[in-house]
């Protein structure tokens, strides 16, 4: 079955913020993946998150 992927872009680094995204992708039976952050020199806080989540797709079966 081939795998569907889907990839949430914030750049609201918070823990309340990357909570709000997992709680909500995973509710639409998303599976989460990874958190890949985005950093600027000149800071030791990331600028960007990336969360990746994938699912099947049985919508690909038919073709």
């Amino acid at each position: 079955m081939p795998i569907r992927y889907k990839v949430v872009e914030t750049s609201a680094v918070t823990d309340a913020e990357l909570e709000e995204i997992l709680n909500e992708w995973v509710a639409q039976e998303w599976v989460f993946e990874g958190i890949h952050f985005a950093m600027r020199e000149a800071s030791k806080r990331p600028s960007m998150a990336f969360v990746t989540f994938t699912r099947d797709d049985p919508a690909s079966e038919d073709g």
